[in-house]
């Protein structure tokens, strides 16, 4: 089914992500991980590329169909076109199509290392032209504080925009360690016509160094609240999860009071976090 589908069915959808085996080690790692999460009857799994958003293993599309097989979980493969040529996206697509892999996340990827040749692509845009065209659900990343690249809110609108009109259905949002922050940016979004249905990326805070990756690496900003949680449990990691998990529930229930379409929950592979976290998905 595609996800759009199920948009038009219902007025909020919550899902999870999940990312492939390191390594390229076998996906029986990642069963154990998927019996749990299926528990939780998630609208849909989205799949990672890999570490670093630029690697295409046969991890993410074997998660992606044996999601669809054994438990009927609708999966979003995760693609990056940054160092793709036109050609390997085309045998790709087709990968997908004999998997039956409906709905992918057309991704612009990471900046490869020098030794790594760019391609045919620049844009995530140019590949969600691509993907659309082929007859697939796609979908497109925002950024509620801007891309890391970026440093305007109004050009990160207008590239949505960009990416809507190439054909993407819906949006899945960056995550933020506030919920005002993505309201006021859906706001934006919708000023400027974009009403595409948006997903609200939500992940709870679990260390301190965990933060500490996700600012450098997302350039996304830290309240005073969650500051003042990871001072006080610094010294106590239970706490600190515990502190993190509930400030995550809370964001769930104030954007499901403000009406969003959706919440994507950054799970890192950890059920027992996902399981809490839908707890308030549930509420």
């Amino acid at each position: 089914m595609h996800i759009s589908q199920m948009f038009y069915e219902n007025e909020f959808l919550a899902s999870l992500e999940i990312f492939p085996p390191k390594n390229d080690l076998d996906i029986t790692a990642s069963i154990p991980i998927l019996d749990e999460l299926s528990t939780l009857k998630p609208d849909f799994i989205s799949v990672t590329c890999g570490a670093g958003g630029t690697i295409h293993s046969d991890n993410t599309i074997d998660l992606c169909s044996y999601l669809k097989s054994k438990y009927d979980i609708e999966p979003v493969v995760h693609m990056t076109c940054l160092t793709l040529t036109k050609e390997q996206v085309k045998q790709r697509l087709e990968l997908f199509k004999t998997r039956n892999i409906s709905n992918v996340l057309a991704l612009r990827g990471d900046r490869p290392l020098e030794s790594q040749p760019l391609n045919d692509y620049t844009y995530a845009k140019e590949l969600i032209s691509e993907v659309y065209s082929e007859g697939f659900c796609v979908s497109g990343a925002c950024y509620p504080e801007t891309h890391i690249d970026c440093n305007d809110i109004d050009k990160e609108v207008e590239y949505c925009k960009q990416k809507i009109d190439a054909g993407a259905f819906f949006l899945i949002s960056q995550l933020s360690f506030e919920s005002g922050i993505f309201l006021n940016y859906l706001e934006k979004l919708r000023a400027a016509g974009i009403n595409a249905p948006v997903c609200a990326g939500v992940m709870p805070i679990l260390s301190k160094e965990q933060v500490e990756r996700m600012i450098y690496m997302c350039g996304v900003s830290l309240p005073g609240k969650i500051i003042r949680i990871l001072t006080k449990y610094q010294d106590d990691k239970e706490s600190l999860q515990k502190a993190g998990i509930e400030y995550a529930c809370k964001q769930i229930e104030e954007l499901k009071s403000a009406g969003v379409n959706g919440v994507h929950l950054y799970t890192m592979n950890k059920p027992h976090i996902a399981k809490e976290l839908f707890k308030a998905v549930k509420s």
